[in-house]
Order: structure tokens, then sequence, then C-alpha cells
């Protein structure tokens, strides 16, 4: 995938995936990754199927959308990160989520809840991404303390 994707490229990218899957095509070991959270989110199933569709369609909170491209990037941005522990100490923090909420999914939720504050927190003060914040925030959830610098 690319270090720089349009909204177009990822919404390819996820239905190029999906289609994959159907066909019993090979995939790339990022692809394996992805589709095992395609594969937890049967509700994006129909809307990955149809890339025409895909590359049309609004999400908005006013329409009462979520939108599935956004979310399945979140899992595989955190499934990146947690595989290279970066931000240091994401990994301990996801490990004991998964243990207390008995579900590596719902970790990763709490993940992304996480990091979709410190996205948000960053772009309402013009700034980078806070790592620390981020990964300090999730590791609170945890009952973990916090990484220093």
């Amino acid at each position: 995938m690319l270090f720089n994707p349009s909204v177009a490229d990822v919404r390819r990218y996820f239905c190029g995936i999906w289609n994959k899957h159907q066909n019993g095509t090979p995939m790339e070991p990022l692809e394996m990754v992805a589709w095992e959270w395609i594969r937890q989110h049967p509700e994006y199933h129909e809307e990955l199927a149809d890339v025409n569709r895909a590359l049309e369609a609004e999400y908005s909170p006013e329409a009462g959308r979520s939108n599935p491209f956004l979310h399945l990037s979140l899992h595989l941005a955190i499934s990146e990160q947690r595989a290279i522990d970066q931000p240091r100490g994401i990994r301990e923090a996801m490990d004991v989520l998964e243990r207390q909420l008995g579900s590596a999914h719902d970790a990763a939720h709490q993940a992304q809840e996480c990091l979709v504050e410190a996205l948000w927190q960053s772009q309402r003060h013009g700034r980078p991404l806070d790592a620390s914040a981020y990964v300090n925030a999730l590791r609170q959830r945890a009952g973990l303390p916090p990484v220093q610098g």
C-alpha cells in the first residue's frame, strides 16, 4: 500500500482484498492482516463487494453511516503499531487489554478510540500527532503506568 494513499486508494485496497478473498486469490502478508479485520466486520462485506459504489459513497455522522474504510484502516494501522511496538509501550497495553477484555478485537477498538482522540487533538491544534499522549491514554485504559520519553 502507499505511504500517503488517497481516499480512493484506500477504498480500492480494501475492496481488492475482498475480491481476492472471494476469488481465492493469494494475498500479500499485509493483505492477510487486513483480511482478518474484514472477516471480523461482516457488516462491511456488502460495501466492500462493489468498488464503484465504494468510491462514490459518502460517510458522515449526520447520515448515521460509519466509514468502514476508516475503521478498517485504523485496525490495520494499530495492528502494525502493535507488531513493531511503535509507539513504544503500545504492545504491552494491547496485550493487557486483550487479556482484560478477552478479545483482541475489543482491545483494538480501545486503541482506535485513543488514536482518534490523538488525531483530533493534532488537527485541532495544528501540530503533529502526540504519539506519547496516544500510547499513554491507551496504557491508562489498561491500568499501566505511562511510558516516559
